[in-house]
C-alpha cells in the first residue's frame, strides 16, 4: 500500500491483486526448498534460554507487525477524504510506509521463531528487492499528485524506520491508534499466520522429543500473547478517548 495517501487508480487490473499474486509466487518459491530441505533452514531445538527468548521476541514481532498494519490500514480508511488526501497523521506521522514496516516486523518475527539466524539475511535481501522499487514508484506518483505537500512531508518523516526520539516525544495512541473494529477484516489472516508458525515451532520441539522445552516455551508465548492483547485493548481505549476529545 502506498505510504501517505489514498489516490484514485485507473481502471484495469487491481494493483492490490497484482501484488498479492507476486507475493504468493515469492512465498511459494521460498516454501519449496524449506519443504524439501527442512534441516537446512529450520533451526530445530536446543532447549536453551536463549532460544526461548528468540522465539518469544519473534512471536512479539509478529503481533507488533500485525498491529502496525491494522493501525495503518484502519487510520487511512477513516481519513482518506474521498481518496484524495495526503494522510500525515496516525502511524503516517512517524513513518511514510507503516504497512511495509509491519510486513518487515512480521517477517523477522517468523525468522526468529522457526528459522536459523542466517535466514534473516535472506529475508532482508528479498524484502529490499521486493519493496524498494515499489516504494520509489509510489513516491514518484505521490510527488506528482502533491507537488508541494509531499516533499515537505518527506523532509519530516522517514521512509520506513521511525525516529526513536520522535516516538518518545509522542503519545503511543497518536502514532499507533487502534480500534477493535479495524481488526475484523484482518483477524482471519492474523490467526492463520500465528497458527502456522506455532504449528511449525511445536512440530520441531515435539518431533525431536523436547516436550519439556515445548511446554516451557508455550508458557512464554501464552504470557506474551496475553500482554499483547492487553496492550491492544488499552490502545483501543486510549484511541477512543482521543477521538472523543477531538470531536468535542
Amino acid at each position: 500500500m502506498p505510504g501517505g495517501t489514498f489516490f484514485r487508480r485507473p481502471k484495469g487490473k487491481s494493483p492490490v491483486k497484482k501484488r498479492l499474486k507476486i507475493n504468493g509466487i515469492i512465498m511459494g518459491a521460498a516454501a519449496l526448498p524449506i519443504i524439501f530441505f527442512p534441516r537446512v533452514f529450520l533451526r530445530g531445538t536446543s532447549g536453551s534460554a536463549a532460544q526461548d527468548m528468540l522465539v518469544t521476541f519473534g512471536f512479539a514481532f509478529i503481533i507488533l507487525g500485525q498491529v502496525i498494519r491494522v493501525s495503518a490500514r484502519g487510520y487511512k480508511a477513516e481519513h482518506s477524504r474521498d481518496s484524495q488526501a495526503l494522510i500525515q497523521g496516525g502511524p503516517y506521522q512517524v513513518v511514510r510506509n507503516p504497512m511495509y514496516l509491519g510486513i518487515l516486523s512480521i517477517g523477522l518475527g517468523v525468522v526468529l521463531m522457526v528459522f536459523k539466524w542466517w535466514a534473516a539475511l535472506i529475508f532482508i535481501a528479498v524484502f529490499t528487492l521486493r519493496y524498494i522499487l515499489l516504494i520509489y514508484s509510489e513516491e514518484k506518483k505521490l510527488s506528482a499528485m502533491f507537488p508541494q505537500e509531499y516533499p515537505q512531508y518527506c523532509s519530516k518523516v522517514p521512509r520506513i524506520f521511525p525516529s526513536l526520539s520522535r516516538l518518545i516525544k509522542l503519545d503511543v495512541s497518536q502514532y499507533l491508534p487502534v480500534k477493535i473494529s479495524w481488526f475484523y477484516k484482518e483477524i482471519g489472516s492474523m490467526l492463520t499466520l500465528l497458527f502456522l508458525v506455532l504449528a511449525v515451532e511445536a512440530g520441531e520441539e515435539i518431533i525431536q522429543g523436547s516436550l519439556r522445552a515445548y511446554l516451557r516455551q508455550s508458557g512464554w508465548l501464552f504470557l506474551t500473547f496475553i500482554i499483547c492483547v492487553t496492550l491492544i485493548f488499552l490502545l483501543n481505549k486510549r484511541t477512543a478517548k482521543k477521538y472523543a476529545s477531538s470531536a468535542n
